[in-house]
């Protein structure tokens, strides 16, 4: 894996565990936040940690911010100091620059002034709790956008001992079974004449409606 450059801004929870696990996967991470104190705590992790206010242009350019390639902006409440922060940065041409959002308004905005991605991060956690809590099949839930939702779920008990030809999943529901995973491995693309066995769990792909359509009609047939 090639390492990359990051630039994380904003040294909450969400920033300094953004900034830990992109180390722990190899990468060089540049933490900065105006707090000291944060700023020590991720000290130890972080490829270099640096306390300074990056609603300043001036201090974004002694930082060297145009030589990362992905930057994060991760401030919490300081509304401001998040699109000031993110649209200087997309002004010094970072190719990819991600914010978190507080909530849609704020969303709005940073989609307006530039940012590459914006993400809502105790929303997209409350969504995927409430479709784990929901579902008794359910065992995790992703949100790939509007559209798409990746979920894995234990294969329903009316579904075991039939090929995924015999269950057309595809052509009933409109999602597709990417991938069926056992204790000892993960089938990538199964194929039509694949079985599903006891255990097995599958990785579905597809609208939250089809895949509600999907566990609905097994749960019937229990």
């Amino acid at each position: 894996m090639k390492k990359k450059q990051f630039l994380v801004v904003g040294l909450g929870r969400f920033g300094s565990s953004m900034t830990r696990t992109l180390v722990d996967n190899g990468h060089e991470v540049l933490a900065v936040d105006k707090d000291a104190e944060l700023v020590q705590d991720i000290a130890p992790y972080a490829t270099h940690a640096v306390q300074a206010d990056c609603t300043d242009e001036v201090v974004l350019k002694q930082l060297g911010v145009s030589n990362f390639t992905h930057a994060i902006v991760a401030i919490g409440d300081d509304l401001q100091a998040s699109i000031l922060t993110t649209l200087m940065l997309k002004e010094m041409n970072i190719p990819i620059v991600i914010t978190k959002a507080r909530d849609e308004m704020h969303g709005n905005v940073l989609r307006k002034i530039g940012a590459d991605k914006i993400i809502y991060p105790e929303r997209d956690m409350a969504v995927r709790l409430a479709n784990q809590l929901s579902s008794n099949s359910i065992i995790d839930y992703i949100e790939l956008s509007e559209e798409y939702n990746i979920v894995e779920m234990l294969a329903p008990p009316a579904m075991i001992g039939l090929s995924l030809q015999k269950l057309n999943i595809r052509a009933r529901f409109g999602c597709t079974i990417l991938a069926i995973k056992t204790e000892q491995r993960m089938n990538i693309a199964p194929s039509a004449d694949d079985k599903i066995e006891a255990g097995n769990i599958l990785l579905v792909i597809g609208s939250q409606e089809q895949v509600l359509q999907l566990e609905n009609y097994y749960e019937r047939k229990k």
